[in-house]
């Protein structure tokens, strides 16, 4: 499989969604009720991992919290064959979970776990960070309640009754070279030496491509040609969906007008191997963009050459 077919983290049919359950009272009560049915905890947007020995998501039971009204869980589907909902705690302190797991940023955890695994987390922590930004109203401003096993925020009052559903924000990431060197950004607020591909949310009204053109002139003030879509990938960091593009550059001039990035420079394949710059997590898009494009050149592959620095888990 070329290595911009390959899956990336958090992509995947690794739930079955079930939407037709969704409004089934009766299979709802059922699954409720199932001592099997698991739980996805997700307290202050971090998610229950076992990070010791094998990485693993870890998912409870019912007994394993304190009463919950059934209102306040969403239904992500069957996951391995069992009903699995995503649940919020969101008190100052987490909650007593401790003895089976700990609470960390999926960012940093999610390229360490089963891929299927990685994936269903991702699920839950959108579908509660959309949930907690809904809980009013957008057009009257009253409280709204959830429908549809928790896929719909439905307005309490009766004379409107507007219904909200999860929405994502489509954003474009490209990787832009110039035939010998690829062009990357840094921002004022990440690691030293760290740098990353353009990337940028798509305008109404604008197309991908156009967003693509518009992004990285806007940072770097390069020209691009022959936009190339490459894949996509969900990232629940908040709620984006990263659109993957590869691009050629009409002109290789640099700047950073409107202060988005600190620096923008262009690499060579060997500067990467080398360690300059510091790389993307490896679970990122930003990276697979980087990595195919230089495993393409030189037949190697970028995450295993020793002088290459990735962005990974500190512990």
């Amino acid at each position: 499989m070329p290595p911009h077919r390959a899956r990336h983290v958090y992509a995947g049919p690794y739930v079955d969604r079930a939407s037709g359950l969704r409004k089934d009272p009766a299979w709802l009560e059922s699954a409720l009720a199932d001592p099997a049915t698991r739980y996805v905890p997700v307290w202050r947007s971090r998610s229950l991992v076992r990070l010791e020995l094998a990485p693993a998501a870890v998912l409870i039971g019912r007994d394993a919290f304190a009463a919950v009204a059934d209102d306040d869980l969403i239904l992500l589907g069957q996951f391995r064959g069992t009903a699995c909902f995503a649940i919020e705690f969101s008190a100052e302190a987490p909650p007593a979970l401790a003895a089976v797991g700990e609470f960390a940023d999926l960012r940093l955890t999610g390229g360490l776990l089963p891929p299927d695994e990685a994936g269903l987390l991702a699920y839950a922590r959108a579908m509660v960070y959309w949930r907690e930004r809904h809980r009013f109203c957008g057009a009257c401003g009253a409280p709204t309640r959830p429908t549809s096993a928790g896929h719909v925020m439905a307005c309490t009052r009766a004379d409107c009754g507007t219904e909200f559903f999860p929405r994502i924000d489509p954003a474009i990431i490209v990787l832009v070279t110039d035939g010998e060197r690829a062009l990357l950004g840094r921002q004022a607020s990440w690691p030293p030496g760290r740098y990353s591909t353009i990337a940028g949310f798509v305008e109404p009204g604008e197309s991908l491509e156009d967003a693509v053109v518009r992004e990285v002139r806007e940072e770097t003030s390069v020209e691009v040609v022959d936009v190339e879509y490459h894949s996509s990938q969900p990232w629940p960091f908040p709620s984006s969906l990263m659109v993957g593009f590869r691009a050629i550059a009409g002109a290789t001039a640099l700047a950073c007008p409107d202060g988005e990035l600190e620096d923008a420079r262009w690499f060579t394949a060997a500067e990467l191997a080398a360690g300059t710059p510091a790389l993307p997590p490896p679970q990122s898009i930003s990276f697979r963009l980087i990595a195919d494009w230089y495993e393409r050149r030189t037949a190697r592959v970028l995450a295993d050459e020793p002088g290459a620095r990735l962005w990974t888990l500190q512990r």
